[in-house]
């Protein structure tokens, strides 16, 4: 992912152990990958947007530091709970938008009025999300490539990395989560 994967992982080592320059340390490290994550999803967005990757990034890396209690596994855990944290980020404002929108008189609008999920596919991040919730009680890896795929915008490659699995198996997981995915959001 860009970044030598045992530095990052060393510098978490050293934050669990509650060494507080690793923090500071890990910022310059993960925040181009964290930006391209960022930029990736957001590419997805509509025109015009009001959050930008870098206010998602800084928001990311902000709460994810802020979890003090998290015993840091490795480099993949981290990204892992950054792909989660920006798919929460973007639901509670797709939640907040669509509360506006309500208030105001308007049509409801999402975060993501045009989010897709297939390039015929329109939908909002709130119905994606709680789709997703359904296909993690059937099965948690999938969901998790989907996460990751989705709202990260991890590649086959990276998400592989990320899960410990080849990626044969990512590409095979995706294809069938996104076919459940697609037939869900369609009956919505």
């Amino acid at each position: 992912m860009g970044v030598d994967r045992g530095d990052i992982t060393l510098l978490l080592d050293r934050m669990n152990a509650g060494d507080r320059s690793a923090e500071e340390a890990l910022m310059p490290r993960v925040y181009m990958e964290l930006h391209r994550l960022a930029a990736s999803r957001m590419r997805n967005e509509r025109p015009g947007h009001t959050i930008q990757p870098t206010a998602l990034v800084h928001e990311v890396y902000m709460r994810l530091c802020r979890t003090h209690q998290v015993e840091w596994e490795d480099r993949a855990h981290f990204f892992r709970a950054a792909g989660r944290l920006m798919r929460h980020i973007l639901v509670d404002y797709a939640r907040q938008r669509r509360t506006q929108k309500r208030n105001e008189g308007e049509p409801t609008l999402g975060l993501v009025e045009a989010i897709t999920f297939s390039p015929e596919q329109f939908t909002t991040a709130i119905e994606v999300d709680e789709v997703l919730q359904q296909l993690a009680k059937l099965d948690q890896r999938q969901a998790q490539i989907v996460e990751m795929r989705f709202f990260a915008g991890l590649t086959e490659s990276e998400i592989a990395e990320a899960l410990d699995i080849s990626e044969r198996t990512v590409k095979r997981d995706w294809l069938i989560a996104r076919a459940w995915l697609h037939q869900k959001l369609k009956s919505k």
